[in-house]
């Protein structure tokens, strides 16, 4: 075994080789050469799935019909997850933004020259082709994702689908909206409760949060639209999220959170005995149905 597979070699280091075993070759002939045997400079690309649930393909059909559906009969149904936790300051943000000049920002992002985090909560409307995202300011906890999706629909939903009675979610398998998670199910009974609503949860597998739509039908409009840009307060990050658009119609509003969201909160059993949950048939631990408690009197 050979120090030579663990080298990264340039072509001016593969031609400083030649020449030291007798061949005069320069590293434009040598990047010629590698390119006539089909060689050229290549990244890594993620293609190689990690640990496959047996029963993910399964949830993937069960999720399209339940879509299919919902948007046959006009039935709401959203997409939500947790977008990229952001230090807000004058910090570098990737990408590129056309400048007559380099914009200077600050050569660390130590977390106490920020102005504080953002943790943006987005739900996308699968009907209708828009976008909602909550900034909070403090943590990402399962109340803080029903209270964003509480926000969008008393501002959005409640508009969009007059007298809904149910209401759909898509979410990934972990975090603050996952399938284990007790705290998100009793505020779903919570939001249930308030507006009359019966909430069918499906989620996502372990490992393929890349297919929620929210992810390549939002989050990555949003992210093109602010490249390169410093996310340097609160209001440049709504604004930025205000005026995500596409060329298919996406449109996108945005509101700050500032409430307090305190962490490790335990969910009581007698907090747990109280949600109507129901889970389905097929597939009962990504899949349960939250329906409203009855009102005494």
């Amino acid at each position: 075994m050979g120090g030579l597979r663990w080298t990264h070699k340039t072509t001016r280091k593969l031609a400083a080789a030649l020449k030291r075993r007798g061949v005069q070759a320069s590293h434009v002939t040598v990047a010629r050469l590698l390119r006539a045997q089909r060689y050229s400079l290549r990244s890594n690309r993620k293609r190689l799935g990690g640990k496959k649930d047996p029963y993910r393909d399964q949830q993937f059909r069960l999720l399209g019909r339940r879509r299919r559906r919902c948007q046959r009969h006009d039935w709401p149904i959203i997409s939500v997850d947790t977008k990229k936790k952001e230090l807000v300051g004058n910090f570098k943000n990737g990408g590129r933004a056309w400048r007559c000049e380099d914009r200077d920002v600050l050569d660390h992002d130590f977390p106490t020259l920020a102005q504080g985090r953002a943790f943006p909560y987005g739900i996308y409307d699968e009907n209708r082709n828009t976008g909602y995202v909550v900034i909070g300011t403090t943590h990402q906890t399962a109340a803080f994702a029903v209270c964003a999706i509480r926000s969008w629909w008393l501002r959005v939903g409640c508009r969009e689908y007059p007298g809904a009675s149910r209401l759909a979610i898509e979410a990934d398998g972990g975090g603050a909206n996952g399938n284990r998670c007790w705290a998100w199910k009793v505020g779903l009974q919570d939001l249930a409760d308030e507006f009359g609503l019966t909430i069918t949860v499906g989620h996502y597998p372990a490992g393929t949060s890349k297919w929620n739509p929210i992810e390549h039908r939002m989050f990555n409009l949003i992210s093109a639209n602010w490249a390169g840009e410093p996310l340097t307060s609160y209001e440049v990050m709504l604004k930025h999220i205000r005026t995500t658009q596409s060329s298919t119609g996406f449109r996108c509003r945005a509101s700050l959170d500032t409430k307090f969201y305190p962490t490790k909160v335990k969910t009581s059993e007698e907090a747990k005995a109280t949600v109507r949950l129901s889970r389905h048939n097929v597939l009962p631990k990504w899949n349960y149905t939250i329906r409203p408690r009855k009102r005494n009197g």
